[in-house]
């Protein structure tokens, strides 16, 4: 009778435990799917018939932690501890709950000891390999993940954990430069998991920081398989094309993204799409249009980060910097961790001369992201630009009149400050001329400051002497000069000022002791459409009591960017008082007029960089018959590493000079430049 007693409980139980199990599989069906919030209602009925089946409480607080309270499962999971202290099966979901409320120490040193007595355990090898994941440890994480595949080989939950571990540690590589480490973790990604957007993008991005824009192209075209990714994809390639300088290329794609985008209901989607176009339009120059198309987007979306900073760069472009600082404080006043707002502002700050702000920003850049790379090289640049600088300029120089000229000139740049610079230098002229046997050298020592007022006020003064001696003279002449230059408009550079030297250009000059006294305007003016106006004008006044007014000025246009290249006509009128042809040239009228070519290739990129010019044109002397002229002017400088720079520079012309008219001049140098310390003198 009792032994029938005993079976009956049991079938009792058994059928009580079964019972319970059909009635919680709607539960365990939405936990699986997903919908916590129905599956915390669902189990919370459950325990109200069954307050203590393990099962249900254990189910109840999994759905309320992943459903919005973490910490009231991790105290469900610590009750449950209490009641069932030896239960794996508790344990491991107390020890995930931790990982919910991030408590990542406390997760791995429970994880280690639950670990130590199930070694073999996939629950407890998953989650430790996702907390050393978190914990940034992600060696550690890759062969613990590795483990948990050996005991439940391709488990789905292990390969995504492996995945996501793989792109923290490719991140880890990209940040420390450590490029080819982190394709090769994507690439095993990838063979795990084909066309997997994740480590496509992540791949790309590598092949952009790396300024391989071929090979990010072909990975961004691998993304292009359905709408919305082929609009990530031509985003994608547009960017590449940009940084491959290839700007219409770059406004293609983005046009051919913008149509496609239409067809999308990705609201995410459609706003990266319309910010690349917006972009691709700047680098095309092309601002009337990109102006408009930002407003119509300002009107759409409001104070929206990415139109903010689309009105930062269009001003970054057409040389507006007060716009864009103002853009960019209203995204941190919005987001004080932005990377675009952060360094966005500092490049702005230092396009407009506020060098000690600029580095702030670019600092609190690298707080919110370690090891950034343009973070830090912005940084080395401003370091390079405020660092001593040692300059030494050889040069030789002769004319068909006979003259000839050797010159050294050393010279020492200084910042006490970003806003303060000093500069002194030592220069030694010798000339002389073969066939009247005269010859004469100059030696001249000056110093100077240079003093950023304001954005747009900077002054500038030096003075010194020079030391001329020859066979028929030994004299010493005070020289010096001061200057304000003005940017009285946005594109717009202004300086005036005051110089005295002495006229060195031969040695029958240097004889003559002629000093002269100029007062000086040079204004350019550049448009954001490619056109721009140089103006100069000098008046000067002689020792020997001759004056002279000359005018230049030029209109010129920038057909290319990169490298730049930019043509225009030049002309310049030259006046003297009085007429002294057997000491130098002195028409009481002069006229000029060339067109001219210069090619600059100045890439940052590059070790290389050179400035080509050749120009071409008529002179008018007095009323005498029109003369042709030409110039060719050539500079080719190298990087030797990071702080030395070496150039060679030549020119030649039959323009007529100071000295005399139909004539042909040439001179050719080195030029040596060597920042001798790695960081500023000052303290910033």
């Amino acid at each position: 009778m009792k032994s029938n007693t005993i079976l009956l409980g049991l079938i009792l139980a058994f059928f009580s435990w079964n019972l319970q199990a059909q009635e919680m599989q709607e539960g365990f069906t939405k936990l699986e799917n997903g919908q916590f919030a129905e599956a915390e209602i669902f189990f919370k009925d459950i325990l109200k018939d069954y307050p203590e089946n393990k099962t249900a409480k254990l189910c109840y607080a999994r759905a309320v932690g992943l459903h919005n309270d973490p910490l009231e499962a991790k105290n469900l999971f610590s009750d449950l501890l209490k009641d069932y202290p030896n239960d794996l099966e508790v344990q491991l979901n107390f020890a995930e709950s931790l990982l919910w409320n991030q408590d990542y120490e406390n997760a791995r040193s429970y994880y280690e000891k639950l670990i130590d007595k199930n070694p073999d355990n996939f629950g407890a090898l998953l989650g430790y390999a996702n907390t050393l994941s978190n914990l940034k440890e992600y060696s550690k994480a890759s062969e613990t993940i590795s483990q948990a595949l050996l005991v439940s080989p391709d488990n789905p939950s292990a390969m995504i954990s492996r995945k996501y571990i793989r792109l923290g540690y490719a991140n880890q590589f990209q940040q420390e430069r450590a490029y080819e480490m982190a394709h090769q973790l994507l690439d095993e990604n990838l063979q795990d998991f084909p066309a997997d957007k994740e480590s496509l993008l992540n791949k790309a991005n590598i092949y952009l920081i790396q300024k391989n824009a071929d090979a990010a192209k072909s990975v961004y075209s691998e993304l292009a398989l359905n709408l919305n990714d082929s609009i990530l994809a031509f985003n994608g390639i547009s960017l590449a094309s940009h940084i491959d300088g290839k700007e219409q290329e770059a406004l293609d794609f983005a046009e051919r993204a913008l149509e496609i985008s239409r067809k999308s209901e990705d609201s995410i989607r459609i706003l990266e799409t319309q910010e690349r176009y917006a972009q691709a339009l700047i680098w095309n120059q092309q601002y009337k249009l990109a102006k408009k198309f930002i407003e119509n987007l300002n009107s759409e979306y409001g104070q929206n980060t990415r139109i903010l900073a689309l009105n930062a760069t269009l001003g970054m472009y057409t040389g507006d910097f007060k716009q864009s600082i103002d853009s960019y404080q209203r995204i941190l006043e919005i987001d004080s961790a932005s990377f675009d707002g952060n360094l966005g502002i500092a490049n702005a700050y230092f396009a407009r001369g506020e060098a000690k702000k600029a580095k702030q920003a670019a600092e609190n850049t690298l707080d919110f992201y370690k090891n950034q790379q343009d973070a830090e090289q912005f940084l080395q640049k401003l370091n390079n630009t405020y660092s001593p600088i040692l300059e030494e300029n050889l040069s030789y120089s002769f004319d068909n009149g006979n003259n000839t000229a050797v010159a050294s000139r050393t010279a020492v740049h200084l910042n006490f400050n970003p806003d303060l610079q000093f500069h002194g230098a030592y220069t030694y002229r010798k000339t002389q001329n073969k066939v009247t046997n005269m010859e004469a050298n100059s030696n001249q020592v000056d110093i100077g400051l240079a003093w950023r007022l304001s954005p747009i006020l900077k002054m500038r003064g030096a003075g010194g002497f020079v030391k001329a001696s020859s066979p028929e003279t030994d004299y010493t002449s005070a020289v010096g000069e001061v200057a304000a230059q003005i940017k009285p408009f946005t594109r717009d550079d202004l300086e005036i000022g005051f110089r005295k030297d002495i006229q060195d250009f031969n040695a029958e000059l240097l004889n003559r002791q002629i000093s002269a006294n100029h007062i000086f305007l040079n204004n350019n003016y550049s448009t954001t459409y490619g056109l721009g106006w140089y103006l100069q004008y000098l008046h000067t006044e002689q020792s020997d009591e001759n004056s002279r007014d000359l005018l230049f000025t030029s209109i010129y246009y920038s057909f290319l960017k990169k490298p730049l290249l930019k043509g225009g006509v030049n002309y310049q009128f030259i006046t003297f008082k009085d007429q002294m042809p057997a000491v130098y040239f002195s028409p009481e009228k002069f006229q000029a007029v060339e067109l001219f070519l210069n090619l600059l290739g100045n890439d940052s990129n590059s070790k290389f960089s050179y400035d080509l010019t050749a120009a071409a044109g008529y002179q008018f002397i007095e009323s005498d018959p029109k003369q042709s002229t030409y110039r060719l002017q050539g500079r080719i400088g190298y990087h030797i590493g990071s702080r030395f720079q070496a150039s060679l520079y030549g020119n030649h012309s039959n323009i007529a000079s100071a000295t005399a008219a139909g004539f042909t001049y040439t001179e050719f140098g080195l030029n040596l430049k060597w920042t001798f310390l790695q960081k500023p003198i000052f303290n910033w």
